[in-house]
Formats: C-alpha cells, sequence, structure tokens
C-alpha cells in the first residue's frame, strides 16, 4: 500500500491516525464498488429496516441512492462501547525485522494498524473505545471514551507498540486471566475485540476458552482477530535446510530440519484451531484469522457486520 503524503495535512494527526484514515476510506471506497454498495456508509446516522417495524422513520432518499432499506436514527441509538483487546507480547513481533512496515508488516505492525482503523471507524460513528494492552499482565487499561483527546491518546499509545523491542527481552503471555480481568472491569455492556496469536493457549487451551466464555457471561460481545502469518505459523513453509528455531517469549532454542518436524506441527496446530473455532461458535464469538499478509478488509469487513447487527 503506496501513499503519498501531504505533510501539511500531517500536523493535525499522528501519522498513524493519518494513515488508519487513509485504510479506512479506501475501505469505504471499495465497498461502494462493491456488492455492499451503500452498506454501512451511512452508518453515523441510520441503520437497516427491520421487517415489521414502523416504515414512519424510513429515509427514502437513502432507498433511492442504495435500494436498501434504512430508518434513522436517533443520537442515543448510536452509542457503542468498544473494548479494543491487543496482546503485546514477544510472539506478536514474529516475524523479527529490522523495519516493520505497513506494507512488510510483523504481527503487531499488523495488528497495531488494524486497530487504529477500527478505532478511525468508531471515531467516524461517534462510538465510544478504550484500550488494554496485555503481555502476563495489563500494562494498560482505558475506559472507553469517545471525544478527540482520548482518541489522539489511543493512537499514542499503540504508535508505542510499533517500536521493535530485542530479542532478549522475553514478554510472555497470559492471555486467559487478562480476559477474566477485562470481563470483571468493564461493567457495562461492550464490543471486545481482541487481537492477539494466542501462542501461549497450545497447553492452557481450557483456560483460554474459560476466559472467553467469562466474557460472553458478562454479555459481552466478542470479536477474537487470531493474527497469524499463515505461510510460516500454520502452513509451516520453511527452505528445505537446518533451521535455528528461536522461542520469542522464552528464550529457548531448538535446532532443527523442518521437514523432520513439519507433519507433527501442522497436526497439533490444526487440532488446536478446530478446538478453538468449535468452542468460539459454541459460546457465539465471532473468530477470524487474520493473516498478515491480506490486507485490513479481513478484519474491517467483519467488524462492520458485527456492529451492523447489534443495532
Amino acid at each position: 500500500m503506496d501513499f503519498t503524503l501531504d505533510q501539511t495535512k500531517l500536523q493535525p494527526f499522528s501519522q498513524l491516525e493519518f494513515i488508519a484514515r487513509q485504510v479506512v476510506e479506501g475501505f469505504i471506497t471499495g465497498l461502494h464498488k462493491s456488492p455492499f454498495h451503500g452498506f454501512s456508509v451511512e452508518f453515523a446516522e441510520h441503520r437497516l429496516y427491520n421487517t415489521g417495524e414502523s416504515t414512519r422513520n424510513i429515509d427514502w432518499k437513502l432507498y433511492g441512492r442504495t435500494d436498501r432499506l434504512y430508518v434513522k436514527r436517533y443520537e442515543e441509538e448510536t452509542n457503542l462501547r468498544c473494548q479494543i483487546v491487543m496482546d503485546a507480547s514477544s510472539s506478536m513481533y514474529y516475524p523479527v525485522k529490522e523495519s516493520p512496515s505497513l506494507d512488510n508488516p510483523n504481527k503487531i505492525t499488523f495488528a497495531v494498524y488494524a486497530a487504529a482503523a477500527i478505532m478511525a471507524l468508531l471515531k467516524t460513528q461517534r462510538d465510544a473505545v478504550g484500550l488494554t494492552v496485555f503481555t502476563d499482565t495489563i500494562s494498560l487499561a482505558t475506559r472507553s471514551k469517545s471525544n478527540a483527546i482520548h482518541h489522539k491518546y489511543l493512537y499514542q499509545q499503540l504508535e508505542q507498540l510499533l517500536k521493535p523491542i530485542p530479542v532478549s527481552e522475553q514478554r510472555k503471555t497470559s492471555a486467559a486471566p487478562v480476559l477474566h480481568e477485562i470481563a470483571d472491569n468493564i461493567h457495562k455492556r461492550s464490543l471486545v475485540v481482541i487481537f492477539s496469536d494466542m501462542m501461549e493457549t497450545h497447553g492452557q487451551a481450557e483456560e483460554l476458552f474459560s476466559a472467553l466464555q467469562h466474557l460472553r457471561h458478562n454479555k459481552h460481545e466478542v470479536i477474537l482477530f487470531h493474527v497469524v502469518d499463515k505461510n510460516k505459523e500454520i502452513d509451516f513453509e520453511f527452505d528445505n535446510r537446518p533451521y535455528r528455531f528461536l522461542d520469542l517469549e522464552t528464550g529457548q532454542e531448538l535446532k532443527v530440519h523442518p521437514s523432520e518436524v513439519k507433519e507433527h506441527y501442522t497436526r497439533a496446530v490444526s487440532a488446536f484451531r478446530q478446538e478453538l473455532y468449535l468452542r468460539c461458535g459454541q459460546y457465539r464469538i465471532d473468530l477470524v484469522e487474520a493473516d498478515i499478509n491480506r490486507g485490513f478488509r479481513q478484519v474491517l469487513m467483519p467488524y462492520l457486520l458485527k456492529r451492523e447487527k447489534l443495532y
């Protein structure tokens, strides 16, 4: 994705906020040109008409432009509370790159830009947003707010996550206790959007599933974006030569030829993914596998579809 930036326009915004706005504008333009034409473009002031309700508030002018029935929505109907939950453990900085970027991301870079784009949509929709950042503990937790100063603060906090960390800085993950804590601390019904690679959970699956169920038990809606480098972490596609694999969270090293372990590795990963999808289906949690090499539509479309269902 190539942007020619006008420096005079950057002054009111951080670089992250500016790029997030460009991502969202491109995404919305794409909706206009797709079968979703009209979908959620007027979302700040309208919602889809539900069969059987009064036709008094239908916006017939919008129907003429979109060929879809929308009803005018009053201010008190527009407020959604969203809590973005960001995994900042060392495994999220894989693949280790000297200068990760929007065009060449590691997992944390992709997750940060995706979260920033969702924040830009939330701002457009006048919804409230909060941010939680965690590793094995919560390092940042904000309330959901919708004012401009709060948004700028969240962009600043997300930008801090873009800074590379030394391989020796081992940030471990404990998603289960963190999600339990989040479920206890969010007192009003919210949409909880989680970005995580779930790397610590392969031996602690039940604890994770219990925490996800806790969020749903407290009546929160949940979207879990499972952030992965699919080629390497799921398909295990490596060149036919010996490698030294390093666990970024523990520092443990393993020297091995990929062909010797690929079958066992892919079988174990597949079993965990199937169980994760099964449990999320049972708890009515939206699980989206977000491949860092496939762009942001795979994140923004599920978010918009989810929000559309909530209103």
